[in-house]
Parts: C-alpha cells; sequence; structure tokens
C-alpha cells in the first residue's frame, strides 16, 4: 500500500493559474508563491455572492488519538460534488509543524483525498504561521520593554502580565520559563513561558478578523494586564497594534492551492479546537463562498468542540449560516467509545460498535440543537466488516437521518459521489434554520452552562475561587457580553478524557476564565489544557528526511 507522500508524488500538479481559473480568477488576480501556490487579495470577496453559496461543514463524533479524517472527509467530498456537477471549494486550515513533528506527521489529508503540494502546506507553506508568531513575540517584546523602560512607562504591574512567547514547535521544556534575568539591563526578571503558534491569540483574531481594519482593531483590544493603580492595559496602550498588523500584511490574505484531483482550495489560518475556535479564517470562508457555489470547510475535534465553536463564535460574528453538516463517524472511534483497548480497534467487535453508538446518537442531538441537517458520513476503512457497517446504516435509519458510506481515503472524488448527492439532497431540502445555541448577552455562568449540559450533557457546573475572581474581573472589564470559547479535551463529551461512550450526570469544573478581548471572547478552562505540547517518545521528526535531489521523505 502506498503512503500518502508516494500517492501524492504520482501527480502532475496543475499550474496554479489553471486551478485560479475554475474561480474565474485570472494571473494578474494572483499574489503567486511559485508555481503551485497562490495567495488571493481580499479585494475578490463579494460579500452579497457569498450570502448564497452553499456553506457545508464537516465535523465528526468524538475522536480517537488518530483523529477520524475530517480533512480527508473535507476534501473528498468536494472532490464528489465536483464529480456531480457542483462546482465546490474546500477551505481549510493551515498545519502546525507540532502535530507534523510529533505524533501525526502530515495534516493534508490522506489517501486520494489530500491538497496539494503537500510538503510545501506541511512545512512552511507560505509563511503565515511565522507572521503570526513574530505579532505575537513583538507585543510580548514591547510589554517587557515598558517594563524596564521607567521613561515611558506604563505603569504595568508584571505579575498580572499573562502574554507569553510563541514558537511553532512541540518543545515542553518551554512550557515554564523564567525571563528577565542577567542583571539590570536584561528586563524585569519573572515567571513566563512559551505556547505553540497555534494556540496563540494572534491566530484567533486572524481567524475571525474580516479584513485589515478589523484586525487593527482586534490587536489593539487585547488584553495584556493591570498597572499597579488596576488600572487595564491593553495592546493599543503600547501602540503595538500598527506595527503587528504590518507584520501579518500578508497573512491576512487566504491560500490557494489544489486537491489531488484538480479541484481549487483555500487553506488559511489554523487555530486548535480545544483550545480555541478550531476553524480557518473568516475571510478564506468568505473567498470560497464568493468564487464558488459550494463550499465544504471543517471545525476540529468532535462536534462538542470544533463545530459547537464555529457556530457559536465564526458564524454569528460573520454573519454565516451553514446548509448542512456532515458527521463523520469510524467504526474504529464506536469500538473505542464501546469499550474496545485502543489496540484492538482493527479487530472485528459488533458489539463494540453497538454499544459505541451513543457517542454518534449524541453528537446527532447535539446538531439539532442548531437548526442545521445533518448528514452521517462512515469514513470506511479496510478492517471494517460488513456486518458493523450495518449496524451503524440500521440505526441512523431508525433515527430517520442519511448515512452514507464514503471511501475517500482509498478512491478520492469517486468514493465520496454517494455522499455528495446526499449532501445536495439535504440541502436542497431547505430544512436547515440556522439558530446559534446561546444569546451573547446573557451572563458568562448561562452561556457556559447552555453549552456544558446541552451539548457536553453535563449535570452541574462548578466554578473554583480563581474561576470565580476571573468572573468578577471580566464584569468589571465590561467584557461579559462576549461569547465562551471553552477549553476542554478533545477524547470525551465531559472534561474527563477517561469517560467516554456518552457520559451522563458529570460535573464540569471550570478552573479559570482567560480573557481573549482581541479574538473577542472569553476561554473557561476546564481539565488540564496543554498549550505547549510536547514530543512523543518516538517523534514523527524522526522519520523525516530529505535526499540530495531535495525529495523530503517521511511525511504521512
Amino acid at each position: 500500500m502506498n503512503s500518502d507522500l508516494q500517492i501524492a508524488r504520482k501527480v502532475e500538479l496543475k499550474p496554479i493559474q489553471e486551478i485560479a481559473s475554475l474561480l474565474n480568477l485570472n494571473i494578474d488576480d494572483l499574489e503567486l508563491y511559485g508555481k503551485y501556490k497562490a495567495k488571493i487579495p481580499l479585494s475578490k470577496i463579494d460579500i452579497k455572492k457569498s450570502n448564497d453559496c452553499n456553506l457545508i461543514l464537516v465535523s465528526a463524533i468524538s475522536p480517537t488519538p488518530a483523529g477520524e479524517g475530517k480533512t480527508t472527509m473535507s476534501i473528498g467530498l468536494t472532490q464528489g460534488l465536483n464529480r456531480i456537477g457542483k462546482q465546490t471549494t474546500v477551505v481549510l486550515r493551515e498545519p502546525s509543524l507540532g502535530p507534523v513533528f510529533g505524533i501525526k506527521g502530515g495534516a493534508t489529508g490522506g489517501g486520494y483525498s489530500q491538497v496539494l503540494p503537500m510538503e510545501d502546506i506541511n512545512l512552511h507553506f507560505t509563511g503565515d504561521f511565522a507572521a503570526i508568531e513574530k505579532a505575537h513575540n513583538l507585543l510580548a517584546a514591547l510589554i517587557d520593554n515598558n517594563l524596564q523602560n521607567k521613561h515611558h512607562s506604563l505603569g504595568i504591574d508584571p505579575r498580572t502580565v499573562l502574554w507569553k512567547r510563541v514558537v511553532d514547535m512541540n518543545d515542553r521544556a518551554l512550557r515554564t520559563v523564567v525571563i528577565g534575568l542577567g542583571g539590570t539591563s536584561s528586563g524585569v526578571p519573572r515567571e513566563s513561558g512559551f505556547d505553540i503558534t497555534a494556540a496563540s491569540e494572534i491566530m484567533a483574531i486572524l481567524c475571525l478578523a474580516e479584513n485589515i481594519q478589523d484586525l487593527k482593531k482586534r490587536l489593539g483590544n487585547i488584553f495584556v494586564g493591570f498597572t499597579f493603580d488596576k488600572k487595564p492595559i491593553y495592546a493599543r496602550d503600547l501602540k503595538a497594534n500598527g506595527a503587528m498588523a504590518a507584520l501579518l500584511k500578508d497573512a491576512i490574505k487566504p491560500n490557494l492551492v489544489q486537491t489531488i484531483e484538480g479541484t481549487p482550495a483555500i487553506i488559511h489560518g489554523g487555530p486548535f479546537a480545544n483550545i480555541a475556535q478550531g476553524t480557518n479564517t473568516v475571510i478564506a470562508t468568505r473567498m470560497g463562498m464568493s468564487l464558488s457555489d459550494y463550499v465544504v470547510t471543517e471545525a476540529g475535534f468532535g462536534f462538542d468542540l470544533g463545530a459547537e465553536k464555529f457556530f457559536d463564535i465564526k458564524c454569528v460574528a460573520a454573519g454565516l449560516k451553514p446548509k448542512a453538516v456532515v458527521l463523520v463517524a469510524t467504526i474504529r472511534a464506536l469500538k473505542y467509545h464501546g469499550g474496545a483497548a485502543l489496540d484492538s480497534l482493527k479487530e472485528p467487535n459488533p458489539e463494540a460498535v453497538r454499544k459505541g453508538l451513543e457517542n454518534l446518537e449524541k453528537h446527532i442531538e447535539n446538531i439539532s440543537h442548531f437548526g442545521v441537517e445533518p448528514v452521517i458520513s462512515i469514513n470506511k476503512f479496510v478492517t471494517d466488516t460488513e456486518e458493523e457497517i450495518q449496524i451503524i446504516l440500521d440505526r441512523c435509519k431508525a433515527l430517520g437521518k442519511r448515512a452514507v458510506i464514503a471511501d475517500v481515503w482509498g478512491s478520492g472524488g469517486a468514493g465520496a459521489e454517494d455522499l455528495a448527492k446526499a449532501v445536495v439532497d439535504a440541502v436542497e431540502s431547505g430544512n436547515s434554520n440556522f439558530t446559534p445555541l446561546y444569546d451573547w448577552n446573557l451572563s458568562v455562568k448561562e452561556k457556559i452552562a447552555t453549552i456544558a449540559k446541552k451539548i457536553y450533557g453535563a449535570k452541574e457546573i462548578d466554578y473554583t475561587a480563581k474561576a470565580k475572581s476571573d468572573l468578577r474581573k471580566i464584569a468589571k472589564l465590561g467584557l461579559d457580553h462576549l461569547p465562551v470559547c471553552i477549553a476542554k479535551t478533545q477524547k470525551s463529551l465531559s472534561d474527563n478524557p477517561k469517560l467516554l461512550g456518552r457520559p451522563k450526570d458529570f460535573v464540569v469544573t471550570v478552573r479559570e476564565i482567560e480573557i481573549a478581548a482581541g479574538a473577542g471572547f472569553l476561554v473557561p478552562i476546564t481539565g488540564n489544557i496543554m498549550r505547549m505540547p510536547g514530543l512523543p517518545s518516538i517523534p514523527s521528526a524522526e522519520h523525516i528526511d530529505i535526499d540530495d535531489d531535495g525529495n523530503i521523505s517521511g511525511l504521512f
């Protein structure tokens, strides 16, 4: 069996202007990054036309550690829709180097449903992550410079500064560091640390900004800390937002590439879904919707994380109205949530599939809270048995929901034509009437409770003393009108990664609530959320190499 990279290498890439022509763009509309990558200027966004586009979200049930193939399914579905005559663009997030060199290897789909050139996309791409990293660290440098500079000091209390630095790499040794050592000329000593770039608030801001002006405003709204006399300080007080926006002048433009079958793909932004909103940029989504009849996009992890945030934060902020949700389910994930051991998921186990169906059912129920029509996509693996697949089909039929088998890894768009037809039927049925889960004007506690009880299935919500103090601070700053972006484990519907399936009568504990005023949301922290992952014992980096001719190997 060929690897993803071997499959990708056999494809003769089309010049990017040929891909652009499918979107009625010409060479003069593009900013070229070589032969097969380009940026699209923001002037090509047409809000009126985009409102007529059919937006499809791809989400999933609670995943196994390996993930359930949402990106692969999104690409395959896009290829399938184009095969049945629907002009479609896939709009995705950019990969972080952390997972690329860590556990997953590559993050550009798989098999015959990939975005290309996969080596470039996985490694640096067009430099967007680097620009975000630099803008973030510029603010960090300006904060420490203000602490050091007594002549133009804002009087910031260093104990209240929570803004760390970022690097796009898994490096556990940088989680907690002490900076400013070396004497009076080397800064003010204080405890700080590093987050991974995908966890930066700058990433979240870029993904929600609608234009340069909005970007600068959001950057200026970043909450930095308090002065010694309790006055709040924002990035605009440091006059940081103009320079930060200048560093992002190219990063704000979405990137055009192609799928393995030569269909358009727009890739832009890359926030994680367990600590941020987990979807690509508003600009990229609007761009795709301006240039296509259908747009397929995905949200990270399970529906309880990425999709909830996609709907309640991104869609509300940008005025988007999705027409359908494709919920990806795999036999292996259902076995996992049915109690099967992780190392036995390739073995036939119909009973574990039946037990795991409760996780699928809960996610279907969650979709109904938003009034959007679901289509369940069974992502087919070679180890799946007909009996196991039939169990899912029968249950979905009993629930009155469409369920389709899709072999997008092995057959690309051809393996998604039935799914594409089901999605078109769902769109044309007119049954979707998108409604957000909550009103942003509810209290912070009411918003958290609505998500935790309706989406996760929690019985109660508990707040630590720190979280209660954070609530008072948020109210004092007048930020309690913001939506909430709950940071939670992706492994369970609850905040406990060990509670698989469909846990009930559990308590969600909010440990603290972070302020992301620039991004425009609050971040309640539940469980042990890691913003700087570590490398596994055998990282994927050990398998990545390059030969004398510049050919890269080891990206899976």
